[in-house]
């Protein structure tokens, strides 16, 4: 039994994560539109992000990060029970990302499918993985998050182009072992907003063409004060939700390990959540935001750094279009 009176169904067992090479600074973008380093650190805290090459897809990446996370678990592709991945940028409609991860990994005994939470979708995976294994049905899952948003970002639409990268982060679920996982989870929706962070076209009910072409609704269009407001009540919501049904206070917590959309949202969830900055994990300085793969690329990162470790408590927060917003609180 957990100290917090919950007794977990599935842990986190591995963690890895894959950032391509080129990286793109801010000072690059000034070449591109008109932005400046100055202006971008101050209102989002980035400084550089990486970006996928043409011939790297969202299925190489989350392979990639799948490999080191197995590696880590010391399991084999051919031991995986399911692939989960989350992805707003899929190489293709059809079929699914998860399928073609399963091909290049050789994971032949896994089945496989993706999901779309966008920027919740760790956390959400998280409790899609806790329910197949409570159910019985799993007991190694592979959990990507895979995201190629330059593919998806108008990169002259300054609002937008400087705020995305690349990257795919994973980890390996198995059933919770003595106090270790997943103790609490709380996932929230909310579609009447869906148009203040979206894209418009390419989809079946505005196919892409090309009138979708020649006005760019293919791209990811935002409402960014809209979004910020929105971002903060909502996490702050689900931190708050997520820490009572786990039976823990923000005292307790060793990590806070938030959505990497930038710092304003970052500090302001965690002022709300009573959780001094030096306990909450940030890159986004290095990455920008990464959609669903910010939360474990931040994860792995703060495990590898010594920063959350075996026995702590971890509160993840996340919020993306939808609106989705969850939380999780973890026993590493």
């Amino acid at each position: 039994m957990n100290p917090s009176g919950r007794t977990p169904r599935a842990r986190i067992a591995a963690t890895g994560r894959y950032t391509p090479p080129r990286v793109l600074t801010n000072a690059e973008l000034e070449t591109l539109v008109e932005t400046s380093d100055e202006w971008i650190r101050s209102r989002t805290g980035i400084r550089e992000r990486r970006i996928a090459d043409a011939a790297t897809g969202a299925a190489d990446m989350a392979a990639a990060a799948a490999e080191m996370a197995l590696a880590r678990a010391d399991l084999s592709p051919t031991d995986v029970d399911l692939i989960l991945v989350s992805t707003a940028t899929p190489d293709r409609l059809l079929p699914s990302t998860a399928c073609d991860v399963q091909a290049l990994l050789g994971a032949s005994n896994a089945g496989a499918y993706d999901f779309a939470t966008a920027c919740s979708g760790f956390l959400y995976g998280l409790a899609l993985a806790e329910g197949h294994i409570a159910a019985g049905q799993a007991k190694n899952i592979l959990l990507i998050c895979t995201e190629k948003m330059s593919s998806i970002v108008d990169w002259s639409d300054r609002t937008t182009c400087v705020l995305f990268g690349d990257g795919a982060g994973a980890a390996v679920i198995q059933p919770a072992e003595n106090s270790a996982g997943v103790l609490s989870t709380f996932t929230k929706a909310d579609g009447t907003l869906a148009e203040l962070l979206y894209r418009p076209g390419g989809g079946a009910r505005m196919p892409l063409d090309v009138a979708v072409l020649d006005e760019r609704s293919h791209y990811v269009k935002m409402a960014g004060p809209e979004v910020f407001k929105s971002a903060v009540r909502s996490m702050c919501e689900a931190a708050e939700t997520a820490l009572r049904r786990a039976g823990v206070t923000a005292e307790e917590i060793d990590l806070l390990v938030p959505h990497q959309a930038n710092n304003r949202i970052i500090e302001a969830t965690a002022k709300y959540a009573g959780m001094p900055m030096e306990k909450v994990f940030v890159n986004v300085e290095r990455y920008g935001n990464m959609s669903s793969a910010s939360i474990p690329v931040a994860l792995d990162e703060a495990i590898e750094q010594g920063r959350a470790r075996p026995g702590n408590l971890v509160l993840m927060v996340a919020f993306g279009a939808g609106f989705t917003w969850a939380a999780n609180v973890v026993r590493l």
